[in-house]
């Protein structure tokens, strides 16, 4: 969107606008920013609370701003370089993600999103037909437990202040289909990594080779390449993305080069769900 300083403050009227074609369009992309990091946390208020990133430390004096860094002689595995719905392993996992682009390589570094209202739309009947009234097992422990990819072995090689702990292991059930709590659409709701099994209708086990089966045949569908929109970063870039039907990941392909951008997170917001609707 052009047209707007985010550096301002801004009346309803603006906000809500922007929400609607946050809303609509799932992925927003403002160029030409020249945001503090209080411009930034003020903008995220505008689109409900702050989320709680439970394995990122906060920046200095920003306690809601985590510093996503990777410097040019890292030799650590990029990080969140799976596909992801962030922290879907939370009870109320965040509306969406504020990214502002602080300092971009001049190469690579693109973030890919992928739409899971129109993966949902389009899925073959027979594959619907499985995840109906399924819920999903979603855990932190793969990425964040101390054993985790990003666990206790990582945190000296990574540049970013990462923080694992066992309370990675914990887990939460979520729909696999589930209703935008704003739009009322339908939409799949995260991928393979933070889900790690299901539980089936009226709560019947599956066992693990048909969660196995179903996990990688779900997985592939979700991150077609008909679903996908690759972002590429600018310096005073601003993204927001709708967490509830959008999953993403990170490229790599700028060795040699700073990379970092200043994030914030729009937490789960109950004004927003009408009586009735699930979470």
């Amino acid at each position: 969107m052009r047209g707007v300083d985010l550096s301002a403050e801004l009346t309803d009227e603006v906000v809500a606008e922007i929400r609607a074609a946050w809303l609509d369009h799932k992925v927003l992309a403002f160029p030409d920013q020249d945001l503090s990091d209080d411009d930034l946390e003020r903008f995220t208020l505008h689109f409900g609370p702050f989320g709680v990133d439970p394995y990122f430390a906060a920046i200095d004096g920003h306690p809601n701003i985590a510093a996503i860094l990777r410097t040019a002689d890292e030799k650590s595995s990029l990080f969140a370089e799976n596909w992801h719905a962030d922290w879907s392993f939370q009870e109320f996992p965040p509306d969406g993600t504020c990214l502002y682009g602080k300092v971009i390589p001049p190469v690579g570094g693109d973030t890919l999103f992928s739409n899971q209202q129109a993966a949902l739309e389009a899925m073959p009947a027979e594959l619907r037909q499985r995840i109906e009234g399924v819920q999903a097992i979603h855990s932190a422990r793969g990425g964040y437990a101390p054993d985790g990819t990003y666990g206790d072995d990582d945190v000296d090689a990574r540049s970013m202040n990462i923080k694992p702990n066992d309370d990675a292991y914990a887990t939460q059930l979520h729909p696999v289909i589930r209703t935008h709590p704003e739009t009322g659409a339908e939409t799949l709701y995260s991928v393979l990594g933070y889900i790690i099994g299901f539980e089936g209708v009226d709560g019947e086990a599956m066992n693990a080779d048909e969660e196995r089966e179903l996990l990688g045949e779900l997985y592939g569908w979700q991150t077609r390449d008909e679903f996908q929109y690759r972002h590429q970063w600018e310096a005073n870039m601003l993204v927001m993305w709708d967490n509830r039907c959008v999953l993403h990941r990170a490229t790599g392909g700028y060795d040699g080069h700073d990379r970092l951008l200043h994030r914030t997170t729009i937490g789960y917001n109950p004004a927003v769900r009408p009586a009735g609707k699930d979470a």
